[in-house]
């Protein structure tokens, strides 16, 4: 008989337990990035001081127990008595969901963060938080136990500062992993300092002594040439702001020589990667204007209409807007929706910006030549595109000769290995599951697709022969994931410098074409191993050097046979596929977008034409990688 359905089978989670029962729905999921994603969510009631304008300076601890401390100058939260939860304020914003000043606009006109969410769900997830505020002359404790308080809030003293301090631990319990990675959590903090410029964001871990203090007087000016690092710049950025019906608006950008569009929106420091209303009165005042121009000056024949492509290709800019209450749509929540941010952006960048095109005639003559410049290079490529179409090069039913293709015809159970070399691609061929395993062999390194114009691109044979293959389509305007042949297309490159310079060529394009795929997740690496090991008659596939080092201290008083693997085509057929392609025993890496910014700024740095940024982050990061191409 089934089990009787009544009132007692309705349970209740009271207090913060729905979180600890439930903790993905509040931070994402529990692996790295929902675990550093408690770290953003006390730092962004931080950073709500600054944009108050009550702190300046933010410190960041990581210490060497796993344990977390951010500590700020801000006003302190209220540590009196709650009119109505009868209980120290400081408690209620600790144990209690949706609690916080953030909702009336009285005390916080600006904030980012979950309003109200955030900190009470790092204490939920915490093996322990203790919690320091410094205000009224007097210094308050208050610990707690995975969310519940486990004393009362005492004084502990007296201070002349204000603030407050949160350290906390992450639960071993929620998170399969709690070791925070320094240079996740810089990126965060680097990119939050670019947009509060007023503020001094440092970042400390005590197990390596490494500090780093971001601190950017110029904000998202100092931000434009920063992301900017790798590429040949036009001119130096250009950058205005504006306060209209209690919106702020801050515009920064440059053009550079490359043939990118590369924009970043956000809304009270929180990076609106799916855009939004903000953004379309950007780009729509940006079209315009540079049209005005064109043809006042005579740039352009009357039968030539410069689309918003054209007008951005090259250009790199941050738009950041602070708006009293922001409404947020789309899937991860980061598109705006505000429909009176777009009519008050495209106002103050049509306004800003003709008043500099007439003050500066000389950078306007530039940016409309590389405009312009743009305009014939769309046209180009769209004959280009157009001669692939009619040869079927770009056409998803036609597939490429080299291609090795398996029989299942469903996308989520197909997999496409793409592949360095022919040698490489023998191996994968015969080793593969034929039913669900394609193979795609690549001659050689694809063009740098971050030097190249779009016409160029098409005209490379390995792009055409990957772009027909994953059946998408190639370029915002054309592309669409959902007709993509194989939910898993994973890049498999030999383990040295060759090989990671295709995978990093091969990463470029996808980035810069065929975004979406690493959005739902379609791209992955695969991980071959780099040593076979025989001890004995056992045979052991080993895939760094500290699995290497870990296993031969477990069999010190054994001998053993070491062979290092450079290439894919030393491993026979059965290799391969027991150590790379078998879904049983493989080891595959998918490519995820957690920092857009940052990838983006990588990308230029390591494919860009100017040499001394890449010269520099090879020079600070040699030591932490095995194959380094330079």
């Amino acid at each position: 008989m089934p089990e009787k359905y009544d009132a007692s089978k309705i349970h209740v989670l009271k207090g913060l337990e729905a979180v600890r029962h439930r903790p993905a729905m509040y931070i994402g999921d529990i692996s790295t990035r929902g675990l550093h994603h408690l770290i953003y969510e006390v730092v962004d009631n931080a950073v709500d001081e600054t944009l108050a304008g009550f702190c300046d300076k933010i410190t960041i601890t990581l210490a060497k127990d796993g344990s977390v401390s951010v500590q700020d100058n801000g006003r302190g939260i209220p540590v009196d008595i709650h009119p109505t939860e009868k209980i120290s304020a400081l408690e209620v914003v600790l144990t209690v969901l949706h609690s916080g000043a953030k909702f009336e606009n009285k005390i916080y006109q600006i904030s980012g963060g979950l309003h109200g969410v955030g900190v009470s769900v790092v204490n939920a997830l915490s093996e322990y938080l203790e919690a320091e505020v410094y205000r009224d002359g007097k210094i308050y404790y208050q610990r707690y136990e995975q969310g519940i308080a486990k004393t009362k809030v005492e004084t502990r003293g007296k201070s002349k500062q204000t603030g407050t301090k949160i350290i906390f631990k992450p639960d071993k319990k929620i998170f399969k992993k709690t070791e925070f990675d320094f240079n996740t959590v810089a990126n965060r903090l680097r990119e939050l300092a670019y947009l509060t410029k007023d503020s001094k964001i440092e970042l400390i871990e005590e197990k390596t002594g490494k500090k780093e203090l971001f601190h950017y007087p110029g904000g998202i000016l100092d931000y434009v040439a920063y992301l900017d690092q790798g590429r040949n710049r036009l001119h130096k950025p250009i950058y205005f702001a504006d306060r209209r019906n209690g919106i702020e608006v801050e515009v920064s950008f440059q053009y550079n020589d490359s043939f990118l569009e590369n924009i970043f929106s956000f809304v009270n420091t929180i990076n609106t990667h799916e855009g939004g209303t903000h953004l379309a009165g950007f780009k729509s005042a940006l079209s315009r204007k540079i049209n005005d121009f064109a043809r006042s000056t005579q740039s352009i024949k009357d039968s030539i209409e410069l689309t918003g492509d054209d007008c951005r290709e090259g250009i790199t800019a941050v738009l950041s807007i602070k708006i009293p209450n922001p409404q947020f749509e789309g899937q991860t929540k980061t598109k705006l929706g505000n429909s009176e941010a777009k009519g008050i952006v495209e106002s103050v960048v049509s306004e800003k910006l003709g008043a500099y095109f007439e003050e500066n005639p000389r950078m306007l003559n530039l940016i409309l030549s590389k405009v312009i410049a743009a305009a014939k290079s769309r046209e180009a490529a769209k004959k280009a595109r157009d001669l692939a179409r009619r040869r079927s090069l770009l056409d998803s039913d036609t597939l490429p000769g080299k291609l090795a293709d398996c029989s299942e015809e469903d996308p989520t159970r197909s997999e496409l290995y793409i592949v360095e070399g022919d040698s490489a691609g023998g191996s994968a061929k015969q080793g593969r599951d034929r039913r669900f395993q394609a193979i795609l062999p690549l001659r050689g390194k694809i063009l740098n697709v971050e030097k190249s114009q779009l016409n160029k691109i098409l005209a490379n044979p390995e792009i055409r022969s990957i772009i027909s293959a994953v059946g998408a389509g190639i370029s915002e305007d054309d592309f669409d994931p959902e007709k993509a042949r194989y939910h898993k297309v994973i890049i498999m490159t030999d383990a040295d410098v060759d090989g990671s310079h295709i995978r990093t060529l091969l990463l470029t394009f996808f980035y810069r074409f065929m975004r979406p795929l690493i959005e739902v997740g379609y791209i992955y690496i695969a991980q071959p191993p780099l040593f076979r090991v025989k001890t004995g008659k056992t045979e052991q596939y080993i895939f760094s050097e500290e699995e290497l080092e870990s296993y031969l201290k477990k069999h010190k008083n054994d001998k053993h046979d070491i062979s290092r693997y450079k290439g894919l085509g030393e491993m026979n057929p059965e290799q391969l596929w027991s150590t790379t392609m078998d879904p049983d025993q493989r080891i595959l890496k998918r490519v995820t977008l957690e920092d857009a910014v940052e990838a983006d700024h990588l990308f230029s740095v390591l494919m860009g034409d100017v040499v001394e940024p890449r010269r520099k982050f090879i020079e600070e990061n040699a030591k932490y990688v095995e194959n380094l191409d330079v």
